[in-house]
């Protein structure tokens, strides 16, 4: 695991950045972050496996495109060599200036419909983006062998994968590039001004846009608790309300199976009983 030192040697080397202050964000599945203030900004840095190297770079690009249509969002600092990325032994290292303002709160009905409403917005901005880096969204494989690790856990996650391939089937369902772990986390609130935006985005590939709403549906702790952003979204993006009405349960419990995959494949057993309570707690 990269250390602060690692961290700070490689921001003085690769983009001449020296930090004052730094905090470590919330740990996720696929990535570590920091956030760290040099030179009077205020930046934050993403660090991930080097095979996902490709896809970090189109989720900076992402943030370009977004910029470029009205929606705050972190802005990437190329390296002294003029990349979007620096390789590491620890993975591959990007770079954003932070965009000014507090992060929502999930639990928050008010936030959650800035949430909503910027989720969709960048749902509808996207439409129409295109990058080397996306791949057609492929969430899992039920024949990996990491499903093994748990007597339920093949079964579940192939159950939830054959739903998932039924709706696609049955409903024509709109499509688009995902954000891929939209948290509420990941939007900002500037009191100042009144702008909201994005810290980043992951760019997890191109699919059904209900998946992401689905995601921050998890967040919430579920539709029952996310009214408010679901609300926003529907205001804000390109999914109209009979879409989401048919999709979100069988996405919703998909995006849970996802996790369980995860959590499996990278040794997780603290996420991977979060997604088995709330895979058992689901209908049907």
């Amino acid at each position: 695991m990269p250390d602060d030192d690692f961290l700070r040697s490689t921001l003085r080397d690769q983009w001449h950045l020296l930090p004052t202050e730094m905090i470590e964000l919330p740990l996720t599945l696929l990535s570590r972050g920091w956030e760290f203030v040099a030179g009077g900004g205020t930046y934050v840095a993403r660090l991930v496996e080097i095979g996902s190297r490709h896809r970090m770079e189109c989720g900076l690009a992402v943030s370009m495109h977004l910029r470029g249509h009205r929606i705050d969002a972190g802005e990437p600092v190329r390296t002294l060599g003029g990349a979007l990325t620096a390789a590491t032994p620890h993975g591959a290292l990007a770079v954003l200036r932070r965009i000014p303002g507090r992060r929502l709160d999930g639990r928050d009905p008010v936030d959650q419909q800035w949430w909503g409403e910027r989720l969709g917005a960048v749902h509808r901005a996207l439409q129409g983006f295109r990058h080397p880096g996306l791949r057609p969204w492929r969430p899992l494989d039920p024949e990996a062998a990491h499903l093994d690790a748990e007597p339920w856990l093949r079964a579940t996650v192939t159950a939830a994968l054959t739903a998932a391939k039924r709706l696609t089937v049955t409903d024509h369902l709109t499509s688009g590039v995902l954000h891929g772990d939209p948290a509420p986390e990941m939007f900002l609130l500037d009191p100042a001004t009144g702008r909201s935006g994005l810290l980043y985005c992951g760019a997890g590939g191109t699919g059904p846009l209900v998946h992401d709403v689905a995601a921050a549906v998890a967040y919430a702790g579920g539709a029952e608790h996310a009214g408010e952003f679901l609300d926003g979204y529907l205001a804000a993006g390109p999914v109209g309300a009979d879409e989401l009405e048919a999709a979100l349960p069988v996405l919703l419990r998909l995006r849970w199976a996802v996790q369980a995959d995860l959590a499996a494949r990278y040794g997780c057993p603290h996420v991977l009983r979060l997604a088995r309570r709330a895979l058992e707690s689901m209908p049907g």
